[in-house]
């Protein structure tokens, strides 16, 4: 079992991901905005992130950039999860440190082979 941080600023999509994080068996960590995000890989050290980008305060991309060049936070994982869908958005989340990303709404198990990909360490196919 992984421990998984979710990072979205709507309850309701972070109640849904968490149930598909819980049902693949995982322990679903949450906080509520970037920074909150950022605090909690360092206080938790989780085995992946899955990151909205659209929140207050400090948003996905600067909370990614943050948690991955962090010498104590930089090992874990970080997968985009946003309904912002142009290349350009993409292209920039990766060059933040994201390890994928991928557009709201997704299906179930579009996110879990994302979870079990990078869990296991792997790259995209």
């Amino acid at each position: 079992m992984a421990r998984i941080l979710i990072v979205d600023d709507s309850p309701s999509q972070l109640m849904s991901i968490r149930r598909i994080v819980e049902k693949l068996g995982h322990e679903a960590l949450t906080a509520e905005d970037g920074a909150a995000g950022v605090e909690a890989a360092k206080r938790e050290l989780p085995d992946l992130i899955l990151m909205d980008v659209v929140m207050p305060n400090l948003n996905g991309f600067q909370a990614t950039r943050s948690i991955t060049r962090d010498p104590a936070t930089k090992h874990i994982p970080v997968i985009l999860v946003t309904t912002k869908d142009q290349d350009t958005d993409r292209v920039w989340g990766l060059r933040q440190g994201a390890k994928a990303y991928i557009t709201k709404p997704f299906s179930e198990s579009e996110l879990a082979c994302m979870i079990a990909q990078y869990l296991d360490g792997g790259s995209p196919a």
